[in-house]
């Protein structure tokens, strides 16, 4: 329950502005007046070492002049005066700054000296920036403006966090006039020390947010980027502007931010896996904030469109159709009701065309209608000023049924003049209303976007999703081999011994390095055989003229082995050549050519890749990608998302294949990401699946050293730590069950502290247990397990799970130590519960690397000061509060 490590920056008590000026286009002079005009209530000084006044209040020679503390410092001077500012600002004991000058990284070597001078020092100091080279911060409602940005912000409850301080000016010019406030405005600018994770962590505990939007050129630390994205988007929604989806686009974002740019499309995976909506404009991104704002329940993308028009409803199925929304089918029971409430002439179908007279007792009753039909997730409902319209009382009489439905209600008034207060009625009942029906199905579509991508988001797979264990021992003496060899690239064979490493099924492949030993095993083989060149420098064999299909005699395979030869040395004279690998002809008439792969983006690392395979597999770009770990639910996802999927039903004369057996293949995949972090690109193709299975006809495989750090630091998205699950027994019987958290636990964790005695919930959360709502304990359950551990121990009671203790720790800033916090439930205390709790957390805590563990304890609660003492703990009085004892940990190894 401490303050937040970036308190000082977003909710400072006092703030230096360094570099203030009189000079009114200066940005030290607009920044200065800015905080003196915003309402800040805090402490204000001017630092200028030129003037002993600016705007006519005080100015001081150097931040350490200042008689009282500082809390945030901003920094408006040239680059190369910002170290020693830094170390000024450390001496006087402030901790945080936002350097908004330019000069540093961006623009060469000399710059990058500079900002790292000015890094060294501050983490000497333990003073944070953010910049530099940014616009700076807001927080509208304290009256925090330390940007330069010429204009006033409206208190809101958005928060825009921008790598581009020009989008931000832009953004903030393009809110008042929309009616749009902001809880927070924060310019990253280079990110040098304080990055987006984060700020997105504070933000996600920030009363003063409910929505969080985001613009995002690329990324600097990605595994701190999505830990921090997928805690916000569990208690608010967040929006994404992402640039760079293509090449120009990409290399003007690495020259302008100095930040990692991979693969768009897995930029666009990683998103939506953290429940993140990725909307493609600034217009958008407000629509979509304003839509999930209006408390609506989102559910499927089948959407209802009401019109007094047949033009704009068909306008709105167009646009429908381009965004794979579902245009709703009325039932049968829909449209009899609607037949007793609408003219003779309405169109009977969706779009509901009510016709042009339509008043507003005939829009009341078809929204009604429509949001009654459960094979309906929302209602757009779309007016055009017609002679006998009434776009006023319209708009009241949805307004006054809005609240009887918990379903997403959009509307369209069309024009400008006529419906002005139209539009006022709607903003005021905060039912979101659009110009046009495309725009008002964009954010439909975000909508949907939001409740698809949240069940994304709470999917938490192991890193081993079958029973039956791969030998992942063998699969890396056989990657350490090769890379003893000097080898990065395995051969046919090794490729698809890796694969039956994992209980992929592979197609049985030997190599012959002669025309009469490969007569002798195609015979033993069995014809008829397939034969392909066998070299670690061709990966598509078929363009090198290096495969024959369907060899049926030993004449044939003697002939195809001396043309095989022949062809790839005119085709590829510089490639190695190791004899020609032969393996059965792989006959499947019902068989659909599949490709499944792997690949490593230079931001998230792996990535599993699937979808058409064979020889034309670049020609049709038919992939969907995904981040590792998968299960079920995702492998099916990831399929659906493929052109190809369409054809793995049943199709014209062929059977529906087996997708047990795909998805379960998918799944060894993901099992090989988690497990092989050596494991830089994989193809298995063509994956060749059926209604009898799935086989991996051919294989290619290459490999790297692997970075000494921790268990999955290689993925961008830690696995459910399954290695910590353990049973435990009590001397009188019970089986306990000691694991990690998991989101679907929310259920027994909220039993669990309604169930405990009004004593130990205050010796636990003391005076916060009014701040444990169900959707703080919810969100208890809902953890990253890179940067923070929950164990609970379960028992089994009239065969439901119940939960009958917890501890938990959450790794400082300072990545070396952590805070711990642990409960038991009333009944099992003294049972020892606590402290094996305990043990297995301190494990967990050495195994990640961390050196301390630290908590706070009430000095009456005599029983924990007990147990940290026989775990070693030192205790001594807590320097901010008496009633509080410190109890410290150094977690050497045993």
């Amino acid at each position: 329950m401490a303050a937040h490590y970036l308190k000082s920056l977003f909710s400072p008590g006092s703030v230096a502005v360094i570099g203030a000026s009189d000079r009114p286009e200066s940005v030290g002079g607009i920044v200065f007046k800015n905080m003196r005009e915003s309402g800040f209530s805090g402490a204000l000084y001017a630092v200028n070492p030129k003037h002993a006044e600016v705007q006519g209040q005080r100015a001081y020679a150097s931040i350490e002049e200042i008689p009282g503390a500082v809390e945030l410092a901003v920094i408006c001077t040239p680059a190369p005066t910002v170290p020693d500012i830094i170390d000024a600002c450390g001496h006087h004991g402030t901790r945080a700054a936002v350097v908004l000058s330019a000069g540093f990284g961006e623009t060469g070597a000399a710059g990058a000296a500079i900002e790292r001078d000015m890094l060294a020092r501050a983490k000497a100091h333990g003073v944070r920036i953010i910049g530099p080279n940014c616009l700076g911060v807001m927080r509208p409602l304290s009256g925090l403006n330390a940007t330069f940005f010429k204009g006033n912000v409206k208190p809101g409850n958005l928060a825009l966090v921008s790598q581009s301080g020009a989008l931000c000016t832009a953004i903030l010019d393009y809110a008042p006039p929309n009616d749009i406030g902001f809880s927070s405005v924060v310019s990253v600018g280079a990110s040098s020390d304080v990055d987006f994770g984060e700020i997105l962590d504070y933000l996600a505990t920030d009363p003063q947010t409910q929505s969080i939007l985001i613009y995002v050129e690329g990324i600097h630390k990605s595994r701190s980027f999505m830990s921090a994205l997928r805690a916000a988007a569990r208690s608010k929604p967040v929006f994404a502007i992402k640039v760079g989806r293509h090449a120009a686009a990409s290399k003007a974002v690495q020259s302008h931010t100095g930040a990692l740019v991979g693969s768009d499309d897995v930029f666009d995976a990683a998103l939506r896996r953290a429940g993140v909506v990725r909307v493609p404009s600034i217009g958008q991104l407000f629509a979509a904030a304003k839509s999930l704002a209006s408390n609506r329940r989102f559910g499927g993308d089948r959407l209802a469109i009401i019109t007094n028009g047949g033009g704009p409803g068909i306008m709105a199925v167009d646009r429908a159709v381009d965004l794979k929304v579902g245009v709703a089918n009325l039932s049968a029971q829909t449209l009899e009701k609607l037949n007793q409430v609408l003219p003779p002439t309405w169109s009977r179908n969706n779009p509901v065309d009510i016709i042009g007279d339509a008043p507003a007792q005939r829009y009341r009753d078809a929204v009604t209608i429509c949001m009654e039909d459960e094979a309906i997730d929302g209602v757009l409902v779309i007016l055009t000023p017609q002679a006998m319209t009434q776009p006023t009382e319209v708009a009241q009489a949805l307004t006054d049924i809005a609240g009887k439905f918990k379903k997403p209600l959009l509307t369209c008034w069309m024009g400008a003049v006529q419906i002005r207060e139209a539009r006022e009625a709607f903003a005021q009942a905060r039912i979101p209303t659009f110009r046009t029906p495309e725009a008002a199905v964009e954010a439909f579509s975000c909508i949907t976007a939001f409740s698809r991508n949240q069940r994304l988001l709470a999917q938490v797979p192991g890193p081993l999703a079958h029973r039956e264990a791969p030998d992942i021992d063998g699969a890396r003496m056989l990657i350490e081999t090769a890379l003893s060899e000097r080898r990065k690239v395995l051969s046919e064979m090794e490729s698809k011994a890796l694969l039956a490493a994992f209980r992929i099924p592979v197609a049985s492949t030997v190599v012959a390095r002669s025309p009469s030993e490969a007569l002798m095993l195609a015979q033993q083989l069995g014809y008829p055989v397939a034969m392909k060149i066998n070299s670690p420098d061709i990966t598509h064999k078929s363009d090198a003229g290096g495969v024959r299909l369907n060899l049926t005699d030993a004449a044939t395979v003697r002939a195809a082995y001396h043309e095989i030869l022949e062809a790839v040395k005119k085709n590829r004279p510089e490639a190695r050549l190791d004899g020609i690998a032969i393996q059965p002809m792989v006959v499947k008439p019902n068989g659909r050519e599949l490709m499944l792969g792997v690949t490593t983006d230079p931001v998230f690392g792996p990535v599993i890749t699937f979808g058409a395979g064979g020889i034309a597999v670049e020609i049709m770009g038919d992939r969907a990608v995904a981040l590792p770990p998968l299960n079920s639910f995702l492998a099916r996802e990831l399929i659906a998302e493929t052109r190809v999927s369409k054809l793995l039903g049943k199709f014209r004369h062929m059977p529906a294949i087996d997708m047990n057996a795909l998805e379960s293949l998918l799944l060894r995949v993901s099992e090989m990401t988690c497990e092989l972090p050596w494991l830089k690109e994989m193809d298995i193709n063509p994956l060749i699946v059926d209604e009898h299975g799935a086989l991996a006809a051919d294989a290619r495989v290459m490999i790297d050293h692997a970075p000494a750090s921790g268990r999955y630091a290689h993925m961008a998205i830690h696995p459910y730590p399954t290695h910590l699950v353990m049973r435990w027994q009590l001397p009188d019987g019970t089986d306990i069950t000691l694991r990690p958290i998991r989101p679907e636990d929310a259920q027994i964790e909220q039993d669990f502290v309604r169930g405990l005695s009004e004593e130990t919930k205050y010796l636990r959360f003391m005076n916060a247990m009014h701040e444990l709502s169900d959707t703080m304990l919810e969100r208890f359950t809902q953890i990253d397990y890179d940067r923070e551990m929950a164990l609970i121990a379960t028992v089994e009671e009239n065969g439901a799970e119940v939960q009958i203790g917890v501890c938990r720790y959450t790794i400082n800033p300072d990545g070396n130590s952590c805070e711990f916090a642990l409960v038991v439930g009333d009944r099992w205390q003294h049972k020892a519960v606590g402290y094996k709790l305990m043990e297995c957390l301190m494990d967990a805590a050495r195994d990640k690397g961390l050196k301390t563990m630290e908590g706070e304890v009430l000095a009456r609660n005599h029983a924990m000061l007990k147990l940290v003492t026989t775990l070693g703990f030192s205790i001594k009085p807590s320097a901010e509060d008496p009633a509080l004892q410190k109890v410290v940990k150094v977690l050497n190894r045993p």
